[in-house]
């Protein structure tokens, strides 16, 4: 299983790269930390007729952050950004929603 959902993940990069042109990767977050999945990215990387510099950050800085998350919880309550039990209704999920399209109101 691992291997079919490394395989999509290489595919979806690799043609992302091709459709904008990119001439480079980077991988972050926890899933990165996994050695197939940064093996599987260097190889697209190197058999790319237009090669691909391949980056990959030191496994301490890869791990998810749950320090990162507490702090952002804490600077969106300050700034009165925050669901109680009774409005968790409100909360909306929005799965394919860009990170850079999240208006930032807490800083």
């Amino acid at each position: 299983m691992q291997e079919t959902v490394f395989a999509m993940l290489v595919e979806a990069a690799e043609r992302a790269i091709a459709h904008t042109g990119k001439k480079e990767l980077l991988l972050g977050g926890g899933v990165a930390c996994n050695s197939r999945l940064q093996e599987m990215c260097r190889i697209m990387c190197d058999e790319r007729e237009q090669k691909v510099k391949y980056f990959c950050p030191p496994m301490s800085l890869l791990v998810d952050n749950a320090a990162m998350i507490g702090y952002l919880g804490l600077k969106m309550f300050n700034a009165g950004i925050f669901y109680t039990p009774d409005k968790l209704d409100e909360v909306d999920i929005a799965p394919r929603e860009r990170t850079d399209d999240v208006e930032v109101t807490w800083r």
